[in-house]
C-alpha cells in the first residue's frame, strides 16, 4: 500500500484545528473506514462505536466523524466519554464493525488523534490503516458517496460506561473482593474520571479520587500517570494501601505504594509475571518488555526462570511479540500493561485490579512484593526538535551517542529514539550510577539540541 503519511505509530496525531487534526480529515477519515468496511461486507450496513476522551476538541471531531461515516453509509454509535480500552470492549459488545477512539493519550490538551480499533478489539494493522489512507488521498471519496436513500444514522449507547465498569469488575478473581483497602487514584481529568472511581467502589474498596473534574482544557495537567507528585503526596497523607494514576486515555497506569513511592510498569510486569508463574498461569512461561525495559528487569526475569522478550517501544509492538510467541503477559515501562487473558489491549484500571489481587491474594503490601525489581539506574532526557532527521545522519549527536557507549561498555547502554506521537527526541541511558547515566544523557541532548533543536 506504499509508506503511512497520515497515520504514526498510534494513529493520527497533532494540535487540534491544524493539519492533520481538522474537521475536514476527519470527515474523510470517516468516509474511508466506512466505505472499506461496507466492500468487506459486501455491501451491507457497517456499525462504528465512537468514543473520546475529555479533550474541548472531542465534541469538534467526534460531529466530523459521525458525518462522515454516516455521508457514506454507515450508521455510528456513541459511546461518549471512555477510556481507550472501554472503545475495544463496546466495539465487541455492540457487534461494531470498528472502534474510533478520539484520544491522544497523555499529551497535553491542545493535541488529539484518532485510531481505530477492528471489530474483535484489536487496534487495527498498519497495513489496513495504509488502506485508509490511500482512498483517503485518491481523490475518489466523493464520487462513491450514496445516493440520499443510503445515508446512515447515528445512536447513543446510554449505557456504554455501565458496560465498561462491568467488564473490568468482571477481571477480577471472582473470590476475591477489596474490601478495606484504601486506594487514592489519580484520574489526570480524563478518560477515566467517572469509570475508575466506581469499579474500586464497586468492589468494595475506600477510594479516594484526585483530578476528577476535567473542563476539557485541564487533562494531564500536571497530574495523572506523568506527574504523580500529588499523588504520592495524598497516598502518605491518607496512609493509603495504594495509589494508582492513568493518564489521558485510561491505558496507562503508574502505581505508587503505600510509602508514596512511584513505580514503573517494569515493577508491575514483575510482580505480574511472579504470580502467574506461581501458579501456573504464565503461557509459555513468557513475559514481554521493550527495549526501554530496565535492565534490572532482565536480572529479575533471569532469577525468576521466565523467559522474558524485548519488543520496539509502543503497546501494539508489545501486543505483536506475545501474539508471535503466545504470552499473556507484556508491558512498557511507561505504565502500558497488556494482560492478554483480560483484554485485546492496555487498560489501565484492569492493570491495577490484577496487583490489587495479588496484594489480596498474597496478603503483602504493594513495596513488598515491588522490590523483587532491583532497578539499575537510569536516566530519560526528552528534547524537542524542529526536525526529524534519521540520526545516522547527524554527526554530532553520533559522536556523542559513541562515546557514551565506549563509557558504560559491558556495564550500560544508551537509547536515542524519536517520539512515535511528539516532535520530540528521547534519550535514555542506564549505567553503574546516576551521576554517569545523567551526564551521558545530558551529553547527547546537548547535541541534539545543537543540530536539531
Amino acid at each position: 500500500m506504499g509508506e503511512k503519511k497520515l497515520f504514526g505509530t498510534d494513529g493520527v496525531r497533532g494540535v487540534a484545528n491544524r493539519e492533520p487534526m481538522m474537521v475536514e480529515m476527519a470527515v474523510n477519515l470517516g468516509r474511508a473506514v466506512a466505505y472499506v468496511l461496507m466492500e468487506r461486507k459486501h455491501g451491507k450496513r457497517p456499525r462504528v462505536v465512537i468514543g473520546k476522551d475529555t479533550r474541548l476538541s472531542g465534541y469538534m471531531l467526534e460531529n466530523a466523524l459521525v458525518a462522515g461515516l454516516c455521508s457514506m453509509g454507515a450508521d455510528a454509535l456513541l459511546v461518549g466519554t471512555l477510556p481507550t480500552p472501554g472503545i475495544a470492549v463496546l466495539t465487541i459488545d455492540q457487534k461494531a464493525d470498528a472502534g474510533f477512539v478520539i484520544s491522544a493519550s497523555h499529551n497535553p490538551f491542545q493535541d488529539n488523534g484518532i485510531k481505530l480499533f477492528s471489530c474483535d478489539g484489536y487496534k487495527l494493522p498498519d497495513e489496513e490503516e495504509a488502506e485508509i489512507e490511500k482512498l483517503m488521498t485518491s481523490g475518489k471519496l466523493p464520487s462513491l458517496l450514496p445516493k440520499a436513500g443510503g445515508i446512515g444514522k447515528s445512536f447513543r449507547v446510554e449505557d456504554a460506561l455501565e458496560r465498561y465498569i462491568a467488564f473490568c469488575i468482571g477481571t477480577f478473581p471472582k473470590e476475591l473482593d477489596l474490601k478495606g483497602v484504601r486506594i487514592v487514584l489519580d484520574c489526570g481529568n480524563g478518560a477515566t474520571y467517572k469509570a475508575a472511581p466506581a469499579t474500586f467502589e464497586r468492589l468494595g474498596a475506600h477510594v479516594t479520587t484526585l483530578h476528577s473534574t476535567p473542563n476539557g482544557l485541564n487533562i494531564n495537567a500536571r497530574c495523572g500517570s506523568q506527574h504523580t507528585e500529588a499523588l504520592c503526596e495524598q497516598v502518605q497523607a491518607e496512609r493509603a494501601d495504594v495509589g494508582l494514576a492513568f493518564d489521558g486515555d485510561g491505558d496507562r497506569l503508574i502505581v505508587v505504594d503505600e510509602n508514596g513511592v512511584e513505580l514503573s510498569g517494569d515493577h508491575v510486569l514483575a510482580v505480574c509475571a511472579k504470580d502467574l508463574k506461581e501458579r501456573g498461569k504464565l503461557n509459555n512461561n513468557l513475559a514481554v518488555g521493550t527495549v526501554m525495559s530496565n535492565f534490572g528487569l532482565h536480572a529479575t526475569m533471569r532469577k525468576l526462570g521466565i523467559d522474558f522478550g524485548c519488543s520496539a517501544v509502543g503497546d501494539r509492538y508489545v501486543l505483536e511479540l506475545m501474539k508471535e510467541k503466545g504470552g499473556i503477559l507484556g508491558a512498557e515501562s511507561s505504565g502500558h500493561m497488556i494482560f492478554l487473558d483480560k483484554h485485546t489491549t492496555g487498560d489501565g484500571i484492569v492493570s491495577g485490579l490484577q496487583l490489587l489481587a495479588v496484594m489480596r491474594r498474597t496478603g503483602k503490601e504493594v513495596s513488598e512484593l515491588a522490590s523483587i525489581l532491583k532497578l539499575s539506574p537510569q536516566h530519560l532526557v526528552n528534547v524537542d526538535v524542529a526536525s526529524r532527521p534519521p540520526l545516522k545522519d547527524l554527526p554530532g549527536v553520533q559522536a556523542a551517542i559513541q562515546a557514551a557507549e565506549k563509557e558504560l561498555g559491558q556495564d550500560g547502554r544508551v537509547l536515542v529514539r524519536y517520539s512515535g506521537t511528539q516532535n520530540m527526541c528521547r534519550v535514555m541511558a542506564e549505567g553503574p550510577t546516576d551521576e554517569i547515566v545523567r551526564r551521558l544523557c545530558d551529553s547527547i541532548a546537548a547535541a541534539l539540541k545543537k543540530e536539531i533543536g
